[in-house]
């Protein structure tokens, strides 16, 4: 499981709570025995803190333990506030959408007739190809050259783009996804509070 531990649009002093507790709950980790790795961390504005940290936690119940509103309660390192409370959101996220791979046995390929410009043979010559990618559903016609063979070159490349501009949106989608963790971070009523 992908824990992101995010300051979300704090004060520095937030960064400096993620920090502190991604090393607390490295330390619990430990002790409970459930493996822990930092995958990702977006340092903050002072040496030691940070705006977020991507962990793959592999104890799901001890993730859960972790998820959801936190608080770091001790008194600011950088300015004189009364303010002792700096909240911080750990939020489960997806990472790596996942890769299709392209297997020209998947492919269907069906010679066709296109009708327009092009005279006689483009009418009565079956040269253009309609290709369908089984697995996703992906429909591509190539009518461009004379030739089946050509035709069925273009499709393929053009499945081929089709799903590599697929993949690559998806991925896109689970960045905006985990950027918006930091948006939703609700100060107050925390699941957790944590000393120094």
């Amino acid at each position: 499981m992908n824990l992101l531990v995010s300051a979300g649009r704090g004060p520095e002093e937030c960064t400096w709570a993620v920090a502190r507790l991604v090393q607390r709950l490295e330390r619990e980790a430990a002790r409970a025995k459930a493996p822990v790795a930092r995958v990702e961390e977006v340092a903050g504005d002072r040496a030691g803190t940070f705006r977020s940290v991507l962990l793959e936690i592999g104890d799901e119940s001890f993730a859960a333990s972790w998820t959801g509103t936190l608080c770091w309660q001790a008194a600011s390192p950088y300015r004189t506030t009364s303010r002792k409370n700096w909240y911080v959101i750990a939020a489960p996220v997806r990472v790596g959408a996942p890769v299709t791979v392209f297997d020209e046995s998947d492919v269907e390929i069906v010679p066709i007739r296109t009708g327009g410009p092009g005279g006689q043979h483009r009418n009565k010559v079956s040269s253009s190809v309609r290709a369908t990618h089984r697995p996703s559903g992906l429909v591509v016609v190539a009518d461009a050259e004379r030739r089946f063979g050509l035709n069925r070159t273009l499709a393929l490349r053009m499945l081929r783009e089709k799903l590599e501009a697929g993949d690559a949106a998806a991925g896109e989608r689970l960045k905006t996804q985990r950027w918006e963790v930091h948006d939703d971070l609700v100060r107050g009523d925390p699941i957790r509070t944590e000393r120094p």
